[in-house]
């Protein structure tokens, strides 16, 4: 059986793993902001942990409580995190920290603190639950995609330097699943914007409110999904989620393409002259 730590399991993404986890067999640490908290399940073995991840050296007692309990964990999913939406012109300094310090700086924490625990293993994973935002942002959501760029580029950085370790590291980038990420409960939005960004944040935010309760992706598929990316021996660095996120990555790359391939003679250009 396997044995998960998982950050917010108290819905959405998080719960479903959760509860497709425990439905296994296995056995799962996951955190919660605020409790009690319980799951209802019939098979594994759930330990629930109060931590709020924007706390100081929350992160680092929580994998601490997580290795006493359990003594040895297979896998680590850095799944707790929040949208922050709008015109980058409207966000506040506290705003942007709050986003980072749950979104980016909570994982690499949890990750820098489970690192000495998964060498002694000799294994482990590390699954980093990014977005498509991360790899081809659409407007409204330069912050956030921001925050989940950080996150991929960690993650790709980080499987190098682990791999002849016996541990590796996925970044899982959704698209949109049917979760309540669009709800006031995962996402913020920073205030109104000027009218001058009516026909791009002001549309983009319509767009995003219409989506709410709408969205493509089934959680459960999402979670059987990364358990079988967990039961892989070669597991991808990188997973994407949906087919929304499919043709995202697909047109963006095509988009990066194109314009390498428009600028490649100033790309060249910049090099040192033969003989000189």
């Amino acid at each position: 059986m396997t044995t998960w730590f998982i950050t917010g399991i108290s819905r959405g993404l998080g719960k479903a793993l959760a509860m497709a986890a425990l439905a296994e067999g296995d056995t799962v640490v996951g955190t919660v902001r605020t409790g009690p908290f319980s799951l209802e399940h019939e098979r594994g073995v759930l330990h629930v942990l109060n931590v709020d991840l924007a706390d100081d050296g929350a992160a680092e007692a929580s994998i601490a409580e997580a290795f006493a309990r359990v003594g040895h964990i297979d896998v680590i999913v850095n799944n707790a995190g929040y949208g922050l939406l709008g015109a980058l012109e409207s966000a506040t300094d506290a705003e942007v920290e709050r986003l980072f310090a749950i979104d980016v700086f909570a994982p690499f924490r949890i990750i820098r603190a489970a690192l000495p625990h998964l060498r002694r293993q000799a294994s482990g994973k590390i699954i980093n639950i990014t977005s498509i935002a991360g790899r081809a942002p659409k407007t409204g959501s330069a912050l956030y995609s921001a925050a989940k760029y950080a996150l991929e580029g960690l993650s790709a950085a980080l499987a190098l330097e682990v791999a002849p370790l016996g541990i590796s590291v996925t970044a899982v980038a959704p698209g949109a699943f049917r979760t309540d990420f669009l709800s006031p409960h995962s996402i913020r939005k920073s205030e109104t914007a000027d009218e001058a960004y009516a026909e791009t944040i002001g549309r983009s935010s319509v767009a995003f409110d219409a989506a709410a309760g709408r969205q493509v992706g089934d959680p459960d598929r999402a979670a059987r999904a990364i358990i079988s990316l967990v039961r892989s021996d070669n597991p991808p660095v990188h997973l994407l989620l949906g087919s929304d996120a499919l043709q995202r990555a697909r047109s963006k790359l095509d988009q990066v393409v194109d314009e390498i391939d428009a600028w490649e003679a100033t790309t060249l250009g910049t090099d040192f002259r033969q003989g000189l």
